[in-house]
Order: structure tokens, then sequence, then C-alpha cells
């Protein structure tokens, strides 16, 4: 059986159930494969390839179900499944009587999916930033671990000051692998006024797409204290995050300290 398409072909070889398909390697699947993907898996694999290699940018739209069941030659309910779970991944948002769009970190609520800080009164809005530092150094062993590279690789660190309503709340660690933020700087993380991720995706072409979190409640150290407007030994709340890109790749360590008197940090399990 003939190896798959590229995701700019207009077909996939036939899989075993009777429907074009491609492994999500691609490989054509056939009787010797030793394991076999769901075809709408094998599309999503193909839609995400497209939208790894900008074919598709962010804000703009992909096309339509029909078009992409009829380039992948499958039926227009795989291609449907295909991109449920892409929206549900919050890749791409359907909107309605216009299509389907690739999402970008500029809309709210993708925004919102990485800040899980929420006033006890009030809406929740995005916070100001005052940036302390943003240097390039070698990256220490564990950073290096965490981020997937070797120790010794060039790595940039960000210290900031998160402010909501004007209040210091969170003090913010951000390591960020060097060959991925190349000219980044202080001042132009300065200049920038929206959240940081809608920069570092359209500085960059760097997309967060999902992240895991440790969370633990640490006392504040005396220079933590005074950055966060509290007294030495108060409780904070210390959450570490690891943020991934396409392919899983880690590109963002996050390391933040949270006063939570006035906030609370909330998350959604399904």
């Amino acid at each position: 059986m003939s190896s798959a398409s590229t995701p700019n072909s207009a077909a996939v070889p036939p899989s075993q159930g009777g429907e074009a398909g491609v492994s999500p390697a691609g490989v054509g699947v056939g009787a010797g494969a030793p394991t076999f993907s769901p075809l709408y898996q094998q599309i999503k694999a193909l839609i995400l390839q497209s939208l790894q290699a900008g074919e598709w940018k962010p804000g703009e739209m992909i096309p339509s179900e029909m078009e992409l069941a009829a380039r992948y030659k499958v039926s227009q309910g795989t291609v449907r499944k295909a991109i449920d779970e892409l929206a549900a991944e919050n890749l791409v948002a359907r909107r309605q009587g216009k299509g389907t769009f690739v999402t970008t970190h500029y809309e709210e609520g993708v925004q919102f999916r990485f800040l899980r800080l929420m006033p006890e009164q009030g809406e929740q809005h995005y916070p100001s930033s005052r940036v302390l530092e943003c240097k390039r150094l070698r990256a220490p062993a564990e950073i290096a671990r965490l981020l997937d590279l070797k120790p010794g690789d060039s790595v940039v660190q960000i210290r900031r000051v998160l402010f909501f309503s004007g209040e210091p709340t969170v003090f913010e660690e951000i390591w960020l692998p060097g060959l991925s933020f190349k000219g980044l700087t202080a001042e132009k993380l300065t200049d920038w006024k929206g959240p940081m991720y809608a920069f570092f995706e359209a500085e960059f072409g760097v997309r967060m797409l999902r992240a895991t979190e440790r969370i633990r409640a640490v006392a504040a150290d005396a220079g933590t204290a005074g950055l966060l407007s509290v007294a030495p030994g108060s409780p904070l709340l210390s959450v570490e995050r690891v943020s991934h890109t396409f392919g899983d790749k880690p590109v963002e360590l996050r390391r933040g300290l949270y006063v939570t008197t006035r906030h609370y940090y909330q998350n959604e399990l399904s």
C-alpha cells in the first residue's frame, strides 16, 4: 500500500474501513500496521500539520468541511469530528454563519485559558505588568530538563510583576528557549500592551497549546514580599507551569507567586 499523502495533497490512501485515510505518522494504514488510529484522528493529525506549517495562520479561516472532505477524500462527517476535537482543544473556533477560524491569543476566551486568577469581586480582567528583567544566559540543568534542552543551551529569563486593579499580585519568573525567541528584549516586552502569549504568537510565531501545572502553598521571602507589598512570611500560591506548542514541544517554563487575599485560582476539569 502506498504511503500517505502530505497535508497539501488532494487525497490520502484507502484504509481498512473503506474510506481514505492515513496514520498520524504519515504512513499508509495496512494489514501489517502494528496500530490503527480512527480515521477522524488521522484527519485531525493532517489538519494539525497544516496549522503547524502555517498554511492557515492565527485568525484566518480554514477551508470548509466540504473542501477538506474533498481534499482528503473522506466524508464530511469524518472531517466534522476531527474539527470538533480541534475546537474542544481551542485550536480552532467555529463562528456561526462565517466558518471555522484558527484561534489566536488575542481572543478573550483564549487569553483567559492560561490566566486562572479570578477576583473575589467583579469581573475578570487582564492585568498590567512591570518587566523587571529580561536577559539571555546559559540554561541551568533543571531549566534545561523542563524545556527539553541541553544544559548550557541559550535561554531567555524574564522577571516581572503583574498588577490587578493597580495592586501587585503576581511575581513571575519565565524561562524561554533562546533559539525560539531571538531578539526578545525588555523594551519589546514593555512596549507590548496586550497578553504576553499574543506577543509571542505575533512576534515569534510561537503558540501555546497546552500546559501542565504544579501548585503548592509557600511563604513569601523578603525579596518577593517587597515586590508584592506583603509582609515576609505571608502565604503565597506557587504555580509552576510548563507550556507546550505543536508536537508537544515545551517552549516556556513559568514560575509564579500569587497573592490570594483578593483573588483565587480557578481551574476547570472535564
